[in-house]
């Protein structure tokens, strides 16, 4: 009978300990990681600061640009592409390579993009990349 109750005792202190631990992990994130600026992104990108009014401006005009290929929207293929470009001293840029794609048309839409940006002029050249989010 001792061991019975000893077993009930146990199985209680257990599932107590489970419970209180399932309700400390649901606590919310700090709101740091909760807000996101415009595109998802939520690093900043050093090169945002030469765009004019800054990253959420630059990635307000992408997705204002944006036009969503037929072939990805068909095969609801989603995800980040990552296209690399040097912005000149006089503001232009050029170099562009598309590092990262997600398929079905993505990377050459980022890439279109990416070659609409107008920059102001840096104090020196800047080899960077941008992401770019497609999402449905």
């Amino acid at each position: 009978m001792k061991k019975i109750a000893f077993l009930l005792s146990c199985g209680l202190l257990v599932g107590a300990t489970s419970a209180v631990a399932q309700t400390k992990s649901a606590a919310p994130a700090p709101a740091a990681t909760q807000t996101a600026p415009a595109g998802g992104v939520a690093k900043a990108i050093p090169v945002a600061e030469y765009y004019e009014g800054g990253q959420e401006a630059m990635y307000a005009f992408i997705e204002k640009e944006m036009k969503y290929p037929v072939l990805a929207k068909r095969n609801r293929i989603q995800g980040t592409c990552i296209v690399s470009f040097t912005l000149n001293t006089d503001g232009t840029t050029s170099g562009f390579k598309l590092v990262k794609g997600a398929g079905g048309g993505l990377g050459d839409e980022a890439m279109r993009i990416a070659k609409l940006l107008q920059f102001k002029k840096p104090d020196y050249a800047v080899l960077t990349s941008l992401p770019i989010v497609f999402k449905l």
